[in-house]
């Protein structure tokens, strides 16, 4: 099954996608959060390359466990995108998933400059590769 992971910002959002088995997440792209918001032509061209099956979208918490301050926002945005696009969807916990994702751009060279057009594509299979991961033990895989 082909998982779409998307990490929504204010300003841009990461999608990451995994493999047809669903075992594995790589980083797609960065599209400003408006043109996804909006199901704008760049978004639905990376939902016709990838046929996602399911949605999964990352929830911010805090470090106590709980919803951050802009979970509602993001939680609305993200069933919006999955009504739009019919896809089920489902939440995962994306605590520090950003700080990973710059710390791996780090080991490879990268430049703050560089990295900011990916590190929330890396930060979306990180959460979706943990997503995966949890979802492969409960079908007892």
């Amino acid at each position: 099954m082909r998982v779409l992971a998307l990490d929504i910002g204010e300003v841009r959002c990461g999608i990451a996608v995994s493999d047809a088995s669903g075992r594995l997440a790589s980083p797609v792209c960065v599209l400003p959060t408006q043109e996804v918001l909006q199901q704008a032509k760049t978004f639905r061209r990376v939902l016709e390359d990838y046929e996602p099956e399911l949605l999964v979208c990352g929830r911010p918490k805090t470090m106590a466990g709980e919803d951050g301050p802009q979970a509602s926002k993001l939680m609305a945005e993200a069933r919006s995108i999955a009504e739009a696009t019919g896809l089920p969807l489902e939440f995962e916990d994306e605590r520090l998933s950003s700080k990973e994702a710059k710390r791996i751009l780090r080991e490879q060279g990268l430049s703050e400059k560089q990295m900011r057009g990916k590190v929330d594509s890396v930060a979306a299979s990180l959460f979706l590769q943990t997503w995966l991961e949890s979802h492969e033990e409960r079908a007892g895989r």
